[in-house]
């Protein structure tokens, strides 16, 4: 077996925990190295770790997720939707080969009218659009060609279905099962207050424009943010490949949800 790692922190390399399973692995005969941009990954890679929380997870997928290599999140960070195993439990599944690959929808990102720098059009979460001063943003949408009332607000995300939980969840969008096959929309800060996030099939196709006084917007795709022109089409639909995810046994959202959003608690009803 072959595979790689990939750690975003420097204050992650050389940790004990992490030197112990990558040790633990190649003893076990796993070829194991690291990679920190897309052209390091090798040739009949069969997995990628990822090293921190779920930013690092996101910033893996950057890497290899259009070569289709699986990514296993080796939780080191906070929440851990996306990076969800303790280290101490994933030498022995790699090693004996114990895991599931679960695919997931990603979306694709195009900015027609301009040229973006540096873009990789693809995301796991989210793509969106936000202000870039302290003006209200104006966001005229459309899916499938049918327009939408404008959304005036900080700004609008369009998320997947593995995304629910991550910045549309904080901004008052619906928890979605990981295997759903939608496209959500969400206001940040919306000023209609008639106007509420709305749930797509995963085949439509969204476009977005910004209204803006300041003349630009930002657009996010995922962890990565670029400066655009406002009034250029931003066209969203899903990805021609899917993000592949290593998971062991175990691994619940249902589960993950209540232990680590604390979903369901309730201390009145707690037994003392």
């Amino acid at each position: 077996m072959k595979a790689a790692y990939y750690i975003k922190k420097d204050s992650l390399r050389g940790d004990a925990r992490v030197e112990t399973l990558l040790a633990s692995l190649r003893g076990s005969g796993v070829e194991i190295y690291e990679i920190k941009n897309r052209t390091d990954v090798q040739g009949a890679t069969d997995l990628l770790l990822s090293f921190g929380g779920d930013g690092t997870f996101l910033s893996a997928a950057h890497r290899v997720a259009d070569a289709g290599i699986p990514i296993l999140g080796v939780n080191l960070g906070r929440l851990g939707f996306l990076s969800s195993h303790r280290i101490d439990e994933v030498a022995e599944h790699i090693i004996s080969g114990d895991y599931k690959i679960k695919e997931r929808t990603m979306l694709e990102v195009k900015v027609n009218g301009c040229e973006v720098k540096n873009f990789w059009p693809y995301a796991v979460n989210e793509a969106s659009l936000f202000r870039s001063d302290a003006e209200t943003l104006g966001i005229e949408v459309s899916i499938d060609g049918v327009e939408l009332p404008v959304y005036w607000a900080d700004g609008l995300l369009v998320a997947t279905s593995i995304g629910s939980t991550a910045y549309s969840l904080s901004a008052g969008g619906p928890i979605c099962l990981p295997a759903a096959s939608v496209l959500l929309l969400t206001p940040v800060a919306p000023h209609n207050l008639n106007l509420r996030p709305v749930v797509a099939p995963s085949d439509s196709v969204i476009r977005l424009k910004a209204r803006s006084r300041c003349g630009e917007a930002v657009l996010t795709v995922d962890n990565r943010n670029y400066t655009i022109p406002a009034g250029v089409e931003v066209e969203i639909r899903r990805a021609p490949f899917k993000l592949k995810k290593a998971c062991l046994d175990g691994d619940n959202f249902i589960d993950a949800l209540k232990d680590r959003l604390f979903w369901g608690q309730d201390v009145r009803n707690t037994a003392q």
